[in-house]
């Protein structure tokens, strides 16, 4: 698992405006192995996955399903009058087939699969205030990958040239909908998006000390959306496509011991939009015999409209992409042999031209008159600030502790607004955790966790005040054999009642038990 913080449009491009977090399967180690895992407990949860693969010769595959379902909570606070569960059930599947026609030739498949049904509260008239309500999703996700990857003869120079398509549904139903010109429909809203990616990607060692990474993509989404139970579209839904084409280019270079460079830099050019640019550069210097790490860096983000915030009744086509220029510094430090590792680092980003929505009946605006409910525009602008500091310590092989604490200051710069200078919503300036983890000599391992959220707020006024809370998890797992685990947990051990946002409900104290088994 690969985090990379702060603004990453780089190489990732498109929604990496905040950062990455990058997933990566470990491949089969043998012919055949697997393993399933399963889980229940509290609110009638149950969980359950099993996995299947192996690696022989030039061919590996895998196959994988999982399943969760729980009866939830009422989404709207049960100290409030909620009653009503929001209940949820996910499934999906993968599949992954890799054949190495040579050492230098591999041809990669792969294919996902994930449907849910869902249950949530909502805004009902006549207050349109949040409550128990009878709404429903269903939501389905496919998406499929194929790649060739050719290497040159020494293995130094690394293409491939793959293709993705992506398409997701989403199917929003409320049985009291009231029928609105006459349409039966109890579906209040519907969209279906496809999108298609080519790209090429070329890796270069050119010597041991010096990589570039490079490449190009051209991207095509398409959206058909409407909202049958109001017909707010008018009799057609609303259909309409974007076009993405971008190249990118990163080259880093360890320039004297212990010092590596990383700088680079993307364009993509939208069908709407037009043309954006981004860069990157980031520093990491290893001293002290590599136990002190020096790390710097600066990156810029962007994130494109969607296709409804172009394209629906509430599209502004005038509008430019999300950007963001984030940089940080920081030091690690190793001691007592490697068992402890400190870390501080301080961060900034500036966000600009983000996309929020203009309310016309507040006040006019210049789409207003063809817009008369509101539409979305570039009104928004906010800078964060802060440091992170991360000490994990391991006094003997048996016990494992670890600490973060978090200060976050952030501040609305919104052109002109009534709320320019105050801090952003549901972003808590302080958060904390701690884990102390223990393995017994019988196999047995119990760790106890404390999560910390400060007070925030919950709109952009900074009137509506979230409190701060301290959480207590607590788990215990047993080994009965090299190859199978049973496990138990109990998260929010102390019953703490807390708000994330308001008037919404939180988990109360919740128990699971579980079994872990490969081969």
């Amino acid at each position: 698992i690969e985090i990379l913080r702060g603004a990453q449009s780089t190489l990732y491009g498109s929604q990496a405006i905040g950062g990455v977090i990058n997933i990566v399967t470990a491949d089969p180690a043998g012919p055949l192995g697997g393993g399933l895992s399963a889980e229940g407990g509290s609110l009638d949860t149950g969980y359950g996955n099993v996995y299947v693969g192996g690696k022989d010769d030039a061919l590996m595959w895998r196959l994988s399903g999982n399943w969760y379902g729980t009866r939830g909570i009422s989404s709207f606070d049960e100290r409030l009058g909620g009653k009503l569960p929001n209940t949820s059930q996910i499934g999906g599947g993968s599949g992954q087939l890799r054949y190495d026609f040579t050492p230098e030739l591999q041809a990669d498949l792969r294919a996902y699969y994930t449907q849910a049904r869902t249950a949530f509260d909502g805004y009902q008239p006549p207050t349109y205030a949040l409550g128990d309500d009878n709404e429903y999703g269903h939501y389905n996700q496919v998406l499929g990958y194929a790649g060739v990857t050719l290497k040159s003869p020494d293995h130094s120079f690394t293409n491939r040239v793959a293709f993705q398509y992506t398409n997701t549904e989403t199917h929003l139903f409320d049985p009291d909908a009231p029928a609105n010109q006459g349409s039966p429909s109890t579906e209040t809203f519907y969209g279906i998006g496809r999108n298609m990616r080519e790209e090429y990607q070329g890796t270069w060692e050119i010597s041991p000390q010096f990589q570039a990474v490079f490449g190009a993509q051209h991207e095509r989404s398409t959206i058909s959306t409407d909202s049958p139970a109001f017909d707010y579209s008018g009799p057609d839904p609303l259909v309409n496509s974007a076009t993405v084409n971008g190249g990118y280019a990163q080259l880093q270079a360890q320039v004297i011991s212990g010092l590596t460079l990383t700088a680079g830099g993307r364009y993509d050019k939208h069908d709407v939009y037009g043309g954006h640019s981004t860069g990157q550069f980031a520093a990491a210097w290893a001293i002290n015999d590599g136990h002190t790490v020096l790390r710097a860096s600066f990156g810029q983000g962007f994130k494109a409209p969607s296709l409804y915030q172009l394209y629906s009744n509430y599209g502004n086509q005038a509008l430019q992409p999300e950007q963001a220029n984030s940089w940080d510094a920081g030091i690690e430090h190793h001691v007592w042999d490697g068992r402890a590792v400190l870390s501080a680092t301080y961060f900034n980003r500036d966000s600009r031209n983000l996309i929020g929505f203009f309310d016309c009946f507040s006040k006019p605006g210049p789409l207003c008159p063809t817009r008369p409910s509101g539409y979305y525009d570039n009104i928004a602008r906010a800078a964060a600030h802060g440091v992170e500091l991360q000490a994990a310590v391991n006094p003997s092989d048996a016990l494992e502790l670890s600490a973060n604490y978090t200060l976050t200051d952030t501040d609305d710069r919104s052109p002109g607004a009534a709320t320019y200078g105050n801090e952003l919503p549901r972003r808590p300036k302080n958060a904390a955790n701690v884990l102390a983890n223990y393995r017994w000599l019988s196999r047995l391992s119990t760790s106890i966790g404390g999560r910390y959220g400060g007070r925030s707020f919950d709109d952009a006024a900074n009137r509506i005040a979230l409190g701060g809370y301290v959480l207590l998890d607590l788990k215990v797992s047993y080994a009965i054999w090299d190859h199978l685990e049973v496990y138990g947990r109990v998260d929010n051990a102390t019953d703490k009642h807390y708000e994330t946002a308001y008037r919404y409900g939180t988990y109360s104290r919740v128990a699971f038990a579980g079994i872990r088994a490969n081969f």
